[in-house]
């Protein structure tokens, strides 16, 4: 096996390409290292894939969807192989999250309770999904027509590094159950996980070609998937400057995309809400996952009637949050993802303290964890939306705490943003909470809960955050062809 957790869970063997059912090393033979963030030492050594090995997984997916091995299988089998992907997800929960805590620098309580949890759930939902998908028949005169759902072909899966194991599981277990085959890039920050998923797939008898996985930069691999003339969609996460060029990179062959990006989400709170609800409710809306989260409301919106009181609610909650080692099970918030990653959260919070912010806790790297990449909660407050620190997405454990008098001028504020992903609405008012939703500009909204997830609801957001939509039916919409065919009765 390629990335085997060794039994006295401390460290985790060496990963290579996923090709045509294989693990292989890259074609040059170069290799990286992928660093614990907790420690900021050697985790793992990977092979560096480049365009020869991009090519090599296309080409082998391409392969493997024209011989219809999976394309063309019942999908009542299509949906056996990836359930039995989903028990054994479950099966190796424990190593599965373990290794993406190690990687990513999460709270191994994240990782065991959710993130594995939902792949599986993900691989699960998809294959009995599409066993059940709707065709539509229409009856004329003399004529009948019937649409059928094709699979699109090669499916390009280019992945991020903050929740690596249940986005790639997301788009893959979709494309898949859609009866394509897939090449998955992982970010070079957060590799291993997605590594195993090749071990599982060859467990559960994927047929090979079916799935690949190539690790290296997105320069050279990521740009090859995104321009390569068998590829036939395209599903990218990440961060919005470079989603703009997986877009222009598809374009040279007219390659559907699906872009999910960056946010700042507007978490609005009045002044008819429970606060308390409100309060523990902000608190994992943005510290979850250290605050590296597309989803997080990290624009936090208070009416002035409650503004003081929230506030001091707010940083006596923050102050209670336990920053430590990821692998402890008593640990809230973890290491950031990297070195980098650290020095530019630290850059935007002395921004904001530039641009007339005040500093209500935290502001500074945790000094009992020096190794470590390891940030305090931090409490900017009475900030104006028309700040970096307000505009800008941080993705770290900062949020900008934003007084506002009326409902129309929180609306105004939330809507003030290139991004339009998320955003939540704290109220008793349920019929405020109708209004205030159906007038803020993103694609998913919550009322009173935050990151509720049903996953035959589409997901996707609006504005710089991103194109098109994903989950249910809109995922089968996104990675079929829809084809009409008329009969002559």
């Amino acid at each position: 096996m390629a990335n085997e957790l060794v039994a006295d869970n401390t460290t985790v063997q060496d990963a290579k390409l996923f090709i045509d059912g294989q693990y292989v090393d890259a074609i040059s033979g170069e290799t990286f290292d992928t660093i614990n963030p907790a420690t900021n030492q050697k985790l793992a050594t990977v092979a560096k894939g480049g365009e020869e090995d991009a090519n090599r997984a296309i080409e082998a997916a391409h392969k493997a969807f024209a011989s219809g091995v999976w394309s063309n299988m019942p999908v009542e089998k299509r949906s056996e192989i990836l359930c039995r992907m989903a028990d054994l997800i479950l099966e190796k929960v424990e190593q599965l999250a373990y290794v993406e805590t190690l990687d990513v620098g999460k709270p191994i309580r994240e990782s065991r309770e959710f993130d594995i949890p939902r792949a599986a759930s993900n691989f699960r939902f998809f294959a009995e999904m599409a066993k059940y998908m709707v065709h539509e028949h229409y009856d004329m005169a003399n004529h009948m027509s019937y649409v059928q759902y094709a699979p699109a072909g090669v499916t390009s899966l280019i992945i991020p590094w903050n929740l690596p194991f249940m986005q790639m599981t997301w788009k893959a277990s979709a494309a898949l159950a859609a009866g394509n085959t897939v090449v998955i890039k992982p970010a070079s920050d957060t590799p291993l996980s997605a590594v195993l998923l090749g071990e599982i797939a060859n467990e559960a008898g994927l047929p090979p070609g079916v799935l690949n996985i190539i690790t290296g930069p997105g320069s050279t691999v990521g740009t090859v998937m995104a321009k390569h003339p068998y590829v036939q969609r395209i599903s990218f996460v990440g961060e919005s400057e470079t989603g703009k060029t997986v877009m222009r990179n598809a374009a040279e062959n007219l390659t559907p995309v699906s872009l999910e990006l960056g946010g700042k989400s507007a978490n609005i709170v009045f002044e008819d809400a429970d606060l308390d609800e409100a309060v523990v409710g902000s608190i994992e809306a943005i510290f979850r996952n250290q605050g590296e989260i597309c989803l997080a409301g990290s624009r936090i919106l208070v009416q002035e009637g409650i503004y003081e009181k929230f506030l001091e609610k707010f940083v006596a909650a923050v102050k209670n949050i336990k920053v430590g080692d990821p692998t402890d099970e008593s640990t809230d918030m973890g290491a950031l993802v990297s070195k980098s990653h650290l020095k530019e959260v630290a850059d935007y919070v002395q921004i904001g303290l530039d641009e007339g912010a005040k500093l209500a806790y935290g502001g500074k790297m945790v000094e009992s964890l020096p190794e470590g990449n390891f940030y305090e909660p931090t409490v900017l407050y009475d900030v104006h939306n028309k700040m970096r620190v307000a505009q800008e997405e941080i993705f770290g454990p900062v949020p900008v705490i934003i007084p506002f008098k009326t409902e129309e001028e929180a609306i105004e504020i939330a809507n003030d943003s290139i991004y339009g992903l998320a955003g939540v609405v704290w109220t008793n008012d349920l019929r405020r909470g109708q209004r205030v939703t159906s007038q803020v500009h993103s694609g998913l909204l919550w009322v009173n809960c935050w990151y509720v997830r049903d996953l035959r609801t589409p997901f996707g957001g609006a504005k710089a955050s991103g194109i098109g939509r994903e989950g249910g039916r809109h995922s089968f919409d996104f990675y079929t062809e829809a084809k009409t065919i008329t009969i002559k009765k």
